[in-house]
């Protein structure tokens, strides 16, 4: 792997002082890690996350896998968002697996009973990629044993779209995802899957104090998530299953703490997933682009 890959430095640079100079905001975050609610990023503000997944791997050796997401609020109906993947599998080596451009639109900006939400989403991953941000088609435990110098070998070209459905009631969340996926390289079919989730605030009255520990600041829930076949065998046969319940701590200081342990259902899932990651939004973030590059006045 070239050092082409990755970005310059001296950009990465600019990026991160663009980052501080704009302001943190305050939210109220999902817990899910694999499904999504209808709820988007407020216009002009910017999410960091780094996120990771631990997986244990029968005939096989344990891997974990990391990816940064940074999540832009373009407009009220639009967030788009940049991956950058990578894993370590034990006893194997560390590698930089591809990355994928995400794009939600809200197609109802009023909360009504269902709030539909079209994701599509490209990528450029290798088969060595091991985030398991969704299962898919026939995705398998045993696809994730091939180590890693033959998985990086293979390249692929991926479309991804889901229909997002999301309502809350009395501060319940109840959220259920519909995935299809086409690798566009090679004759592979169109694979599909789903997610689904709930989840709720512990507490839904904030404290008149400013507190870490408050009730309100930590969502509880669980997600559910697998593969659905592909468009010549769909259908439960040959997939893959995982439970997980979810917790996100919203901290006043604007940081988010997500932790999901996940359990696989059948034979052909991983025993076990852990997954984490920690984030911090920063508003006005795309007011201090368009100063910093044409030149108005703050």
């Amino acid at each position: 792997m070239t050092n082409s890959t990755f970005p310059k430095p001296g950009l990465l640079f600019c990026f991160f002082v663009l980052i501080l100079a704009a302001s943190p905001a305050q939210a109220q975050e999902s817990p899910y890690i694999v499904a999504y609610d209808h709820y988007l990023e407020e216009p002009g503000s910017l999410e960091v996350e780094y996120a990771s997944t631990f997986g244990t791997q029968r005939n096989g050796n344990d891997f974990h896998s990391f990816w940064v997401e940074l999540e832009y609020g373009a407009t009220a109906w639009w967030t788009t968002e940049l991956y950058l993947d990578g894993q370590t599998t034990f006893n194997d080596s560390t590698i930089y697996t591809g990355f994928r451009w995400e794009n939600r639109f809200r197609l109802l900006q009023q909360e009504h009973f269902i709030n539909p939400v079209i994701y599509f989403e490209y990528g450029q991953i290798s088969a060595a990629d091991k985030i398991l941000k969704e299962v898919e088609g026939h995705d398998v435990e045993s696809d994730y044993a091939v180590r890693n110098a033959l998985a990086r070998k293979q390249h692929n070209h991926e479309l991804e779209t889901k229909l997002l459905l999301s309502k809350t009631f009395k501060g319940w969340n109840i959220a259920e995802n519909t995935l299809a996926a086409k690798n566009l390289t090679g004759g592979n079919p169109w694979e599909f899957g789903y997610a689904i989730g709930a989840s709720r605030p512990l507490a839904l009255k904030a404290s008149a104090k400013r507190c870490n520990f408050c009730r309100e600041n930590f969502i509880a829930g669980v997600e559910m998530y697998g593969g659905l076949g592909d468009r010549h065998n769909f259908g439960l046969h040959d997939t893959s299953h995982y439970l997980a319940p979810v917790v996100a701590w919203n901290l006043p200081s604007d940081w988010t703490l997500r932790l999901s342990p996940g359990f696989g259902l059948n034979d052909n899932s991983h025993r076990f997933l852990l997954r984490w990651g920690i984030s911090r939004e920063f508003s006005g973030f795309g007011a201090t682009i368009g100063r910093v590059f044409g030149g108005g006045k703050p």
